[in-house]
């Protein structure tokens, strides 16, 4: 009777460790998502990304002056602590980015859209927004301020003006 239960408890265990042997050999490997590029401290002075999708992916602390983003998807970008002064970002997609720290110094953001875009700590001064889109974005009252007095037009994509997008008065 001990002998009938020791065989059944090998077969059990031969079974079990088949099965477990068969789960890890048919087990395929994880794959790193196919665009995994970041720009992260990055020299990309004068690059050109016109048009490029360029969604979710990250720029922290890049160097990128005279950087052309014209018409580029900047959705839910991560923008921080980058020198972005002279940037060309007519017509882009900023919808959800992070841009945090950023020096925009003399760039222009003649209609992008910057829809729940947190903007905090980033400066804006000679930037031109011309048809800029500021719905919902969260930015330093300063710089609303300052936004306010050079703020005009309205985004030819959302058809909102820039003003009311600041709340400017």
């Amino acid at each position: 009777m001990f002998r009938v239960f020791l065989t059944r408890c090998a077969g059990v265990i031969l079974i079990l460790g088949l099965a477990c042997l068969w789960i890890l050999l048919s087990a395929t490997p994880a794959l790193a998502a196919i665009d995994t590029v970041n720009y992260n401290n990055a020299n990309l002075q004068e690059q050109d990304f016109s048009g490029a999708d360029l969604s979710g992916k990250a720029f922290v602390a890049a160097e990128m002056r005279g950087i052309n983003f014209q018409d580029a998807d900047l959705t839910n970008t991560i923008l921080t602590k980058a020198v972005m002064l002279n940037a060309n970002l007519r017509g882009a997609n900023l919808t959800g980015a992070l841009v945090d720290r950023v020096f925009l110094l003399g760039s222009d953001l003649t209609n992008a859209v910057l829809q729940e875009a947190t903007l905090s700590r980033t400066s804006f001064q000679d930037v031109t927004v011309t048809g800029a889109d500021f719905t919902d974005a969260i930015l330093d009252r300063y710089e609303i301020s300052q936004l306010c007095d050079r703020a005009s037009g309205t985004n030819p994509t959302t058809g909102v003006a820039t003003r009311d997008s600041l709340g400017c008065r």
